[in-house]
């Protein structure tokens, strides 16, 4: 009997078969990672039609029928990522939103982007637990509950949790610039909004006994990447945060990620993934004090002051967005968008393997397109990384994407061995 967690990934005929080489869900010790779900009627493999309020009634119909094929239900939903044409489409999906989750809300980002595919409206991402674990043979703690959490120091919303932890992880909703006193957006441009946006992160955090430098990914999501520079400069301010982190200089894996429009008008939101180094009961004690984050990066894959290229924590890996940037000349590499989804991926899989592990060891993987239609020549080279088609996956179109690149991906890890506790 292995000791270690296993992927596992499955499919069922109730909801739309993969449109490319992917898996429905797939789960890696206490988490669900389902793909992307479009608004696919799994009886015709279409589209529905009727507008944003009926493909998002669909998107719903298709997660909880692959939550149900896994004997979970949409209460067990820790994380929601809502993608959308067309910002002002978000009241009708809210009216249809709200119909899934009547008591308990999970976290949520919601963005606009350039464009989905299939040329769908909406598509609907979720995080899922999955307290029984995927060690072969062993149940795990199959009681472990959800901890959800809202502080006034930060903006509350009805309609999600500000935090939700489960297991070794704290998943925190994307955060707006909103000042939470006055409700509104604060005054200034982009680096007052990358500060508030920052400081609501910090004081959710706080509220749960969380520092900064705990976070392990960082998602930014820029209505005008133009901005990232002066993003950046408030961003150095935030991390590393302690005196410890700045002695190794640490810094959060990252992917910037350019937005078609955000709520209230923003011009930036930031969402985190953050390490629980308690755990979520019944864990055991000797099971869970003292976790340690690690942070790697290999010179055989692009390398930046502003982010780590993988950092572990438990169970999972989580990695900085690979740009098609060649390792050995700092520069973009020559050709279209096969030769930049062939050096994304080479550069995943360098980081993979300079930290033991292999590509089969992906459970997620985000692609990020400037052409939404590019993504049957990315799937003729995705498919020579993934010849199973094991990782769940989201493609989503941008306007844009640093270094004028036609592509750029990031994937989640599974972690088997974990990672040791602090020794004393």
């Amino acid at each position: 009997m292995s000791n270690y967690n296993a992927v596992l990934a499955r499919n069922t005929e109730k909801a739309p078969k993969s449109i490319g080489p992917y898996s429905q869900t797939v789960a890696f010790s206490h988490y669900n990672n389902l793909s992307a779900q479009l608004p696919i009627d799994p009886k015709t493999g279409k589209v529905v039609d009727g507008g944003v309020r009926n493909q998002a009634k669909q998107c719903f119909k298709n997660i909880k029928s692959v939550l149900k094929s896994i004997d979970h239900v949409m209460n067990d939903v820790v994380r929601i990522t809502i993608f959308v044409k067309n910002i002002k489409d978000m009241d009708a999906i809210d009216e249809v939103y709200k119909k899934y989750f009547t008591n308990y809300v999970p976290t949520r980002t919601v963005v606009a982007v350039a464009a989905l595919p299939m040329d769908a409206l909406v598509q609907v991402e979720a995080l899922i637990s999955n307290g029984e674990g995927t060690i072969p043979n062993a149940p795990q703690a199959g009681d472990l509950i959800k901890l959800n959490n809202n502080t006034c120091k930060a903006p509350i919303c009805s309609l999600s949790s500000q935090v939700v932890a489960f297991s070794h992880y704290n998943n925190v909703s994307a955060q707006l610039p909103i000042d939470p006193k006055s409700g509104r957006l604060v005054t200034g441009g982009v680096k007052e909004q990358a500060a508030q946006c920052l400081k609501n992160v910090k004081a959710i955090l706080e509220s749960i006994d969380v520092p900064m430098d705990d976070i392990v990914k960082i998602n930014i999501f820029l209505k005008d990447l133009a901005d990232i520079e002066a993003v950046n400069e408030v961003y150095t301010t935030f991390f590393p945060d302690s005196a410890i982190a700045r002695a190794v200089a640490y810094m959060p894996a990252r992917t910037v990620i350019a937005a078609a429009a955000l709520p209230h008008a923003a011009l930036v939101q930031i969402e985190a993934v953050v390490s629980h180094g308690d755990g979520t009961p019944p864990q055991a004690v000797e099971d869970r004090h003292g976790l340690i984050i690690e942070a790697n990066n290999t010179d055989n894959a692009p390398k930046s002051s502003l982010s780590t290229q993988t950092v572990a924590f438990s169970h999972y890996n989580h990695l900085s967005a690979q740009l098609p940037i060649d390792p050995a000349t700092s520069e973009m590499v020559a050709g279209g968008v096969k030769e930049q989804a062939e050096q994304c991926l080479k550069n995943i899989k360098a980081i993979v393997e300079s930290v033991d592990h292999a590509l089969a060891d992906v459970v997620k993987v985000n692609i990020f397109l400037k052409n939404i239609e590019d993504i049957a020549a990315v799937d003729e080279v995705y498919s020579t990384f993934f010849p199973e088609g094991t990782p769940a996956r989201r493609v989503v179109g941008v306007e844009a994407i640093l270094n004028d690149a036609l592509i750029q991906i990031d994937v989640v890890l599974g972690n088997e061995e974990g990672t040791p506790p602090i020794v004393k």
